[in-house]
């Protein structure tokens, strides 16, 4: 572990997002790596409150998604059989089951739905207080109104902090530590940029409405055998859940707006948005049908704050690429059901140099520097409006796109190519016949592009095909230790002058990162040169490896490293 671990708030605990969300807690994720962090997360507040000694306001009251056409209801079994490989305890169950769990329901907008046990809510606060507890019992020091206004390179490879303290307005100097981690929140931009970095963060404004107290609850606790319950439903983009002796309903609406789009005003704290009750109001239509309940109480509360997203939606953790001891662990929009797997990740990276499992679906290094604001503005307000909506296998979403294309985008856009985008690139997927329309069907059954590309598939093996390699990311590495440092890196022999040969990566514990094609250029003694290709996608994540293992290696001095991107095209 670290030898001394600190936490500089700026005010106070909980004055960020956290001080209005809703605490709603599920493993349910489209990434089975996330999925598994999010339950360690959930199991993780019994432990908390324990070893705290503070109440997390626990309610593990199970949960119904529901499916309200036959293709979320596919969606609904691959998520259950997933969640039996991981462990879950997930059941499938009818509309009329569904409705005798949550009889507030009408069971006919629905084809069924999928119970979790392992869902419920949380008080945040509670939660966030009694996770400090708990690092301080182990001896972390926690400075509130301790602002970080500057951030700078020391002298020995460290980090400066520099502080000022927000109470009494008093300079307090600096920090020196060998690793700092900008867990943000709404601040993740404002603390990346003073390390150089622009974060593809974003805040969206998110309502939820607390009602009036409902009778009819204190009739369903007495006559059912539940401890409550939380609901979401897919195709109406809303959540709904019991609060004490109220309902609270949420809503992802289409069309949501952002937040302080540029900057995050540093005085905002402990306050709420002013609600736009019009803007949801095709979600709430929605929900007062499928729970009609809500048409015979009436709203006590619109609830509208900022919470931050990436533009998967998915959190940005890990090392930062080029600067040693910077750390992400930001746009983690579901706080209460990621917050303990986010930590768990960064607590392994940082002590033992690898998170210990497969955190891909997290790691920053999925977005490069292409990753622009505009971008990111136009892919967090699409995934906002589509937080609860299926995305199908092969389905490419249509925001801010076209963002970058190759030398050969209009020439394959005008042969009736269907493109995909990967790493911010548009790629040719596959090739639509004349006349009809280029795009797949999404569906989690064989698309209008089967046929199609079973004919690409016998055209190449019958005769030839060209392939873009654009998309492919590409380096070279070159100097009089290139040759030594490839061959520590690589699992197989490096190739002599002139051959090609394949190669996977692997991690420290021996687990596999990554494949590559190496080519050997030259064989000058003293000056070797190689181009080594490898994943698009994951460019990123291996651009930063191969950098901490040359720093490691401290082959720095001998070895050259080129990234080409997107400027070798083919």
């Amino acid at each position: 572990g670290l030898i001394e671990t600190g936490f500089a708030v700026r005010r106070e605990l909980t004055h960020g997002s956290t001080w209005h969300a809703a605490g709603g807690m599920h493993t349910l994720n489209g990434d089975p790596n996330v999925a598994a962090l999010q339950r360690y997360t959930v199991e993780l507040y019994d432990k908390i409150q324990a070893e705290s000694g503070r109440d997390c306001g626990i309610h593990m009251t199970g949960g119904l998604q529901l499916a309200d056409t036959p293709e979320r209801m596919d969606y609904l079994r691959m998520a259950h059989a997933r969640g039996r490989y991981l462990g879950m305890e997930t059941e499938l169950v009818t509309p009329s089951e569904a409705h005798e769990l949550v009889p507030f329901l009408d069971p006919s907008y629905f084809v069924g739905a999928m119970y979790d046990k392992h869902e419920g809510h949380v008080d945040p606060s509670g939660v966030t207080h009694a996770y400090a507890d708990c690092a301080r019992q182990r001896g972390a020091e926690i400075s509130r109104y301790t602002w970080v206004h500057a951030i700078s390179r020391a002298p020995d490879g460290g980090w400066h902090l520099h502080v000022h303290d927000t109470r009494d307005d008093v300079d307090l100097g600096v920090i020196h530590c060998e690793h700092f981690v900008n867990a943000g929140g709404l601040w993740a931009r404002e603390v990346g940029r003073m390390a150089g970095l622009e974060i593809p963060v974003l805040a969206m404004e998110h309502m939820y409405l607390l009602t009036e107290e409902v009778p009819q609850l204190a009739e369903w606790r007495e006559s059912s055998k539940m401890v409550g319950f939380h609901v979401v439903d897919l195709g109406g983009e809303i959540y709904m859940r019991e609060e004490g002796n109220s309902l609270l309903l949420g809503t992802y609406e289409k069309g949501g707006v952002p937040w302080s789009t540029r900057t995050t005003p540093w005085d905002f704290e402990a306050q709420l948005l002013t609600p736009d009750l019009e803007r949801i109001a095709e979600s709430l239509d929605v929900g007062f049908s499928h729970f009609p309940i809500f048409n015979e109480i009436g709203i006590r509360q619109t609830i509208n704050g900022p919470f931050t997203f990436a533009p998967d939606g998915n959190p940005l953790i890990g090392p930062v690429r080029s600067q040693p001891g910077h750390w992400l662990a930001c746009g983690v929009m579901a706080g209460l059901s990621q917050g303990g797997g986010v930590g768990l990740a960064m607590a392994n990276w940082i002590t033992n140099g690898d998170p210990g499992f497969d955190v891909w679906g997290m790691d920053h290094a999925r977005f490069g520097d292409w990753a622009t604001p505009v971008y990111t503005n136009a892919k967090v307000r699409e995934n906002y409006g589509r937080r609860f909506t299926i995305t199908f296998p092969n389905e490419e979403l249509p925001a801010a796109r076209p963002h970058l294309t190759s030398p050969l985008y209009e020439r394959l856009r005008d042969r009736n190519a269907v493109f995909g985008a990967s790493y911010g690139l548009e790629q040719a997927l596959w090739f639509q016949r004349p006349g009809i329309e280029p795009f797949e069907t999404p569906t989690f059954r064989r698309s209008n592009a089967f046929e199609v590309v079973a004919e690409e598939v016998a055209a190449v093996r019958s005769g030839v095909g060209l392939m873009e390699i654009t998309g492919y990311a590409k380096y070279e590495f070159s100097g009089a230790g290139a040759r030594e440092f490839l061959d520590g890196l690589l699992a197989n022999r490096i190739p002599p002058a002139g051959r090609l040969a394949l190669s996977p990566m692997l991690n420290h514990q021996g687990r596999l990162i990554g494949d590559f094609t190496v080519g050997s250029l030259s064989s000058v003694p003293g000056d070797e040169r190689f181009v080594v290709f490898g994943s698009g996608a994951a460019q990123h994540y291996h651009e930063r490896w191969f950098r901490e293992q040359m720093r490691l290696a401290g082959a720095e001095a001998s070895v050259r490293l080129r990234v080409f991107g997107n400027d070798l095209c083919g």
